[in-house]
């Protein structure tokens, strides 16, 4: 008879294979990241410790891969308290072994997507503990039909309606309520980011209203739990009931699920004003912050740089164009990654032109194709060269018209890189870089253009502009972190609106002149 461990063990040899077989690539647009043993394990634990009372369990899990919360649970409960364990896997490439590696422990797996199972009709046929690592697959890789499909589901099963830039993992967690027994447990491992992004508010709106949220745990950015995937992870922890008036949830944050560094429980109602998860336990209940002083949001238009649809095509070197004689009416200068700038201030020559070693033009071109190939033969054979390879059926290309068309994006003083990491050189992770060029930017970069009232303070003084990128360079990596996210491996991201509420006060500073003035709710930003 084999026991519990020796499965165990030969579940983890399944996966390695597994592992093998598949392209990076191939898991990153699948989603699909194996749960560390001993995560799994802890994991099991805790949600058992929240089930003590129950005699027997009903076990589920939706996202089944090798079964490693399945796996968790044979070791650390006897087999006579399992009543059922029930498994959902849509990739016949883990389905097919897995049933062979657990037939005779007694596991229904099925083989089909969890999203469109329908959900037992009785409480005794729900499930008391369900434990899942659901499928990260970002929002962009699901098509409007699933999307439609996955609205549908859970409006028919639980009047509740997602942020259409929801993940399939928010699906999943949310879905599950409607296999869960009253008071049954949900344990779910999954990615951290929706503790801050804006799609999230829909899934804390379910956390906090549709069951009782038990405990978060957040695991240090920077002590990656997969090493095959770029995302912070955490752990949610909720019971299947409406939660108490006085609840309050455990936040954890560092370490392991069992000796984390950092704890602290926090009211339901003082959650529900707190804007990024993440804050807590590090700013213990940080509440939303009241915009009552300049921000950047005030003072710039914030944008991401433009998204071409495909770099290695239509961002080109100088010994590109020439090779290909593309006509130079339709190119532009625009800026290549951080790294390659290589100064945080960009001059111009005497035709805008950025004076950095690396300069890039980008193609673009509003004229129909009949007329490019009658008029511009090189280009058209460029453009040819990019419908052999599919370009114009991505999903950027074909929403444009023509599809080698690109968004207008003009060039901005003032830039902030998008993405980044602390370095000995600088404990910031972002970049503030001045822009003297016309060249525009691509979306590695968000780009700040000034709103009326300060372009003309900068109008008025030219030198101006030297100084407001100093005051923005000044602006605190603290600040900046602690507005936007961080992932994995200790990477940190902005978004557009997250740089909008950075404290403008140190622009203020160097404005001659500029006067706050506040009003009950609203802002008029200087009198002069």
């Amino acid at each position: 008879m084999i026991g519990p461990e020796q499965f165990e063990k030969s579940r983890l040899d399944l996966q390695a294979r597994f592992d093998a077989g598949k392209t990076q690539a191939e898991r990153n647009r699948l989603g699909q990241f194996a749960t560390p043993s001993q995560l799994a394990s802890e994991i099991i634990a805790y949600a058992l410790s929240l089930l003590s009372s129950r005699p027997q369990i009903r076990f589920l899990e939706p996202g089944f891969g090798t079964g490693p919360f399945y796996s968790a649970l044979l070791r650390q409960v006897t087999a006579s308290r399992i009543e059922i364990a029930v498994g959902y896997e849509i990739d016949p490439y883990y389905a097919d072994p897995a049933q062979g590696l657990w037939r005779g422990t007694g596991l229904r797996l099925h083989m089909e997507d969890f999203t469109k199972a329908e959900p037992p009709k009785s409480e005794a046929a729900r499930y008391d503990l369900i434990a899942c690592n659901p499928p990260y697959v970002r929002h962009h890789h699901l098509s409007q039909t699933q999307k439609r499909e996955l609205q549908a589901a859970l409006a028919r099963y639980l009047n509740f309606e997602m942020n259409g830039l929801s993940g399939l993992y928010t699906y999943f967690l949310v879905f599950s309520q409607a296999w869960m027994a009253r008071a049954g447990i949900g344990a779910w491992l999954i990615p951290s980011e929706f503790m801050d992004v804006n799609y999230g508010r829909k899934v804390k709106e379910f956390l906090l209203k549709k069951v009782t949220l038990h405990r978060i745990h957040r695991f240090d950015p920077k002590e990656v739990q997969f090493g095959d995937a770029l995302v912070s992870s955490a752990v949610v922890f909720f019971r299947n009931c409406s939660p108490p008036r006085t609840h309050k949830v455990e936040f954890t944050f560092g370490g392991t699920l069992n000796n984390p560094k950092v704890s602290e429980s926090v009211g339901v109602d003082d959650l529900k004003q707190i804007a990024k998860w993440t804050s807590v336990p590090e700013v213990v209940a940080r509440p939303v912050r009241q915009r009552d002083g300049v921000t950047l949001g005030d003072l710039f238009t914030i944008k991401r740089g433009l998204a071409t649809g495909c770099k290695s095509f239509f961002v080109l070197t100088p010994v590109q164009v020439q090779q290909l004689s593309l006509p130079k009416k339709f190119l532009e200068p625009i800026l290549p990654s951080p790294r390659e700038v290589g100064t945080d201030e960009i001059l111009a020559d005497k035709d805008g032109e950025p004076q950095i070693a690396s300069r890039r033009y980008l193609l673009s071109c509003n004229l129909p194709e009949s007329e490019v190939k009658s008029r511009y033969r090189a280009l058209w054979k460029y453009l040819e060269s990019g419908i052999e390879k599919g370009l114009h059926e991505r999903y950027l290309c074909r929403h444009r018209q023509p599809w080698y068309s690109q968004e207008n994006r003009p060039p901005a003083p003032f830039l902030c890189t998008y993405m980044g990491r602390p370095t000995r050189r600088s404990e910031s992770p972002f970049r503030f870089i001045l822009n003297y060029s016309k060249a525009t930017a691509a979306n590695v970069y968000l780009v700040l253009y000034p709103k009326p009232i300060l372009a003309a303070c900068l109008n008025d003084d030219p030198e101006l502009q030297r100084a407001v990128w100093k005051a923005l360079s000044s602006i605190t990596a603290e600040m900046l972190m602690g507005e936007g996210r961080m992932y994995g491996g200790g990477l940190h991201k902005l978004e557009p609106n997250e740089l909008a509420n950075v404290a403008a006060d140190v622009i203020l500073k160097v404005l001659p002149g500029a006067k706050q003035v506040r009003r009950s709710k609203q802002l008029d930003l200087f009198a002069i």
